[in-house]
């Protein structure tokens, strides 16, 4: 989750000293608001404070949940400001580690593939695309469907395909598969399309932009998007200690059943609704209490649960919803998502 507001119109360097000044706060969800500090000090230009946030995160004594992306972007922010062999050395040291995570490969395949070095961000693109891929009857036509955080990966392999003039082959057409724009891949990939922008004709220039836009929509929607629009989860337990707790919330909780229905019902509405970047956040007694006390309320005041649950997806805590069909259903059953809550 990077920001990608421009400067300009984002005071970045104030936005990094408050996610500084949170994670402080909230030490056990240091590594996604640090994270999040060092875009925002990269996007203000300060480089070297986002490589010592990315250094405190990699020193810390506290296990990373993710410490291939803190590498891979730290390696990025190097070769941004002239460090471009110890940046090669850390991308080296994570494609030796083969990360089973897509994010980690797509940052550092894009940071060579920036730095015009073509065949090794290809090269980069199709390791990542066949450790993580292959063997789980994804480039069959008639197989499952990639992981939405594999897509990245396809696209980008296709990208640098183009730009090196390679013919398509069963990844690319995988690619074009899972592609969703109106703009196909072939179009947006185009490395001939740069001509068109020295053109003097409105209507070549019109549909250039129209590409241009449709390009930068599905890159932000891979890599830069803020934190989601979550629903908060209450586990069974949880959910009894705190009804029993708090008689009033009751009304809100009548049983574990009807609260499971209510967050699917919830977020498919949102979504049906056009709400982009959806999560789940769980919730625990301890902490709505402690949140409670910080907000100067009590724990038993219904409007305080919507306040708890955008907080924990500030602080990094939220899940992606829906996930894939044969994943792990989000409400814990053990069963898979299509089998469960998923299922129509």
């Amino acid at each position: 989750m990077r920001p990608d507001t421009p400067a300009e119109n984002v005071d970045h360097t104030a936005e990094a000293t408050r996610w500084e000044r949170t994670a402080d706060l909230y030490p056990e969800d240091a590594e996604a608001l640090l994270l999040r500090a060092a875009a925002h000090r990269e996007l203000s230009g300060d480089r070297p404070a986002a490589t010592a946030l990315y250094d405190r995160l990699l020193a810390s004594d506290a296990g990373l949940d993710q410490p291939y992306l803190v590498r891979a972007l730290k390696a990025s922010n190097l070769w941004e400001y002239g460090h471009e062999a110890e940046a090669r050395a850390i991308i080296t040291g994570i494609r030796m580690a083969a990360p089973r995570d897509p994010a980690p490969w797509v940052i550092v395949a894009e940071s060579l593939e920036a730095h015009d070095e073509l065949e090794q961000a290809h090269e980069t693109f199709t390791q990542a695309v066949l450790l993580l891929l292959t063997g789980a009857g994804t480039s069959a036509p008639d197989g499952p469907k990639p992981p939405r955080a594999t897509h990245p990966l396809l696209f980008g392999r296709h990208r640098v395909r183009r730009m090196l003039g390679a013919a398509h082959d069963e990844w690319d057409a995988l690619a074009d598969t899972v592609h969703t724009l109106p703009i196909t891949l072939d179009e947006l990939h185009d490395p001939k399309r740069v001509w068109s922008l020295g053109s003097e004709n409105p209507a070549e220039l019109e549909a250039e932009i129209v590409r241009l836009r449709a390009e930068l929509g599905a890159y932000r929607e891979a890599l830069s998007r803020p934190f989601p629009v979550a629903v908060l989860h209450w586990p069974a337990t949880e959910l009894t200690e705190l009804t029993a707790a708090y008689p009033s919330l009751a009304e809100e909780y009548p049983s574990n059943d009807a609260h499971l229905a209510a967050i699917e019902a919830d977020l498919r509405e949102l979504a049906s609704s056009g709400t982009g970047n959806l999560g789940i956040v769980t919730g625990t007694v301890p902490s709505y209490e402690a949140f409670a006390a910080s907000e100067l309320s009590s724990p038993a005041d219904p409007a305080l649960l919507p306040q708890y649950a955008t907080t924990l997806a500030a602080r990094g805590r939220a899940v992606a919803w829906p996930p894939e069909q044969t994943a792990l259903c989000w409400c814990g059953s053990g069963r898979t998502y299509g089998e469960c809550h998923g299922a129509d």
